[in-house]
């Protein structure tokens, strides 16, 4: 295959052709139960923030991945935006990010995104990224770089980061958020270690732990966060071992949501897990002191961010 031309992303099939486990397309997902459809998504209130978002030509996760919970978080004054363009240059096959060789960052990315935050009036933002292995700093910079663009329009707002893992450039990262750290720094580690090879390759669950305990050492007073998908496979043991892992490494707080097959391409579904086991988890997350564990089917890593955050404070008082 020929190198990928910049700013060309492929998806689907494509996308996946070269990862090591190979998706089985011939296993179908169990019947979609009917908590699946989500809330409602046409409110006066998204239709707004929405006109806002055209009128400076950005996107938000929370539309790019028709998130069930876009109307309860528009309307509580929440978004998640993805910076550092839509290529990634991994490859996972959970997700519906397309692949290639991303264009440079965009220098003037954080004045606009610092003026579509202040337009729609954000309590609380979250920005994430796709992995950006072609960079020094892994793209850690640029996040700074948004983090103090949006606090010198929107001086009270709370700005969460969803970070890729920084692979190799743990330390360069860390010391280019020095210059702008986030009010809660969120990593996720997807999934339990067995199934790594097959849901996340090219990250190590070792990795992402160290990276959320060394954030955590080099910046005590910022709460760490991290999410997992679970309906791939996984028991329950391994769950609960990932959050003894967790905690370890100082993590406090945590998401568990049902991975949703974004097409047939992608991984299956191996079960939708029932909200009574949701809860059970959360119980013993909160049990191993995590002091807030957002647990349900259409839980995102971002869902309900401004309350989950608040939970801490109050846990910390």
């Amino acid at each position: 295959m020929s190198s990928a031309v910049a700013g060309e992303g492929l998806r689907g099939r494509e996308k996946l052709a070269r990862i090591p486990v190979k998706v089985r397309d011939d296993v179908a997902s169990p019947a979609k139960p009917g908590w699946l459809r989500g809330r409602d998504q046409d409110t006066p209130a998204v239709r707004a923030l929405q006109g806002v978002l055209r009128e400076h030509a950005l996107h938000t996760v929370c539309e790019e991945a028709a998130c069930p919970n876009i109307g309860e978080c528009f309307g509580s004054g929440t978004a998640t935006f993805m910076i550092l363009g839509a290529i990634c240059t991994r490859r996972c096959p959970f997700c519906d990010v397309s692949h290639g060789r991303p264009l440079p960052p965009d220098g003037d990315e954080p004045t606009r995104l610092a003026r579509v935050v202040a337009a729609m009036k954000l309590r609380y933002v979250v920005i994430t990224s796709v992995d950006r292995d072609d960079l020094r700093d892994g793209g850690a910079g640029h996040f700074a770089r948004c983090i103090a663009a949006i606090r010198a329009l929107s001086p009270a707002i709370t700005v969460e980061v969803l970070t890729p893992d920084f692979r190799g450039r743990e330390s360069a990262a860390l010391d280019a958020l020095e210059a702008a750290p986030p009010d809660v720094f969120n990593h996720n580690m997807e999934t339990v270690p067995r199934l790594y090879r097959e849901v996340r390759p090219g990250a190590d669950y070792r990795g992402s732990l160290a990276l959320i305990r060394d954030f955590g050492a080099r910046f005590p007073g910022v709460p760490t966060k991290t999410g997992l998908m679970l309906g791939l496979g996984e028991t329950e043991e391994e769950v609960v071992e990932v959050m003894r892992d967790l905690r370890a490494h100082g993590c406090d707080l945590l998401t568990l949501g049902q991975y949703l097959r974004p097409s047939p391409a992608h991984l299956p579904v191996i079960e939708y897990v029932a909200q009574a086991r949701f809860d059970a988890l959360r119980q013993r997350g909160l049990e191993l002191g995590f002091s807030e564990v957002a647990a349900g089917p259409l839980v995102r890593s971002s869902y309900r961010a401004d309350q989950l955050h608040e939970a801490h404070g109050h846990h910390h008082d």
